[in-house]
């Protein structure tokens, strides 16, 4: 194991932010909610009806990211990190997540949702998003990296542990 860092501060951030209901309460992955919320710990029981009935809250079909938003999320990660000077040291934008391992002076709360603003606000300014709500769930993930070993795996996970590229169309 690396050597552990010696401040109260991570040196890094994996976050994980999934797209507006295409993960709900109830559904046959398990679900996290406020009994089911501890790190490794097991996940809400699937249920068919308490799916059913997040269903039917939905403001609007579940999102999942074509080709062309996929492409704007990822510039819109790139200039949040440009312009808060922040290191994007991975990023992988899936059909309905994004990871990004990051570091920087700020908040991990901070990251997570200026990567969501500014990739809402990328996708509006070119129709892909026409909704009033937003495209993402109202959480996300937000690991803390101590080491540099852990910088390595989260980066391994990012890259490489996602499935295949995806295609440019669809």
């Amino acid at each position: 194991m690396g050597k552990w860092n010696d401040t109260d501060e991570p040196i890094a951030y994996l976050i994980t932010f999934r797209t507006y209901g295409t993960w709900l309460a109830g559904d046959q992955r398990g679900s996290i909610d406020k009994y089911h919320n501890k790190y490794e710990g097991p996940r809400a029981v699937p249920s068919d009806r308490r799916e059913e009935i997040h269903v039917e809250r939905l403001k609007g079909p579940p999102f999942l990211l074509n080709a062309a938003s996929r492409n704007l999320v990822e510039e819109a990660i790139e200039e949040v990190c440009r312009y808060r000077g922040w290191s994007l040291i991975a990023m992988n934008v899936r059909t309905n997540h994004v990871h990004i391992v990051v570091s920087g002076i700020a908040s991990s709360a901070k990251m997570l949702n200026d990567f969501k603003a500014y990739s809402t606000r990328r996708m509006r300014e070119n129709g892909e998003w026409r909704f009033t709500h937003s495209p993402w769930v109202d959480k996300g993930s937000r690991r803390n990296l101590w080491t540099e070993e852990h910088i390595g795996h989260a980066r391994n996970y990012v890259i490489n542990g996602q499935g295949g590229q995806l295609p440019e169309f669809d």
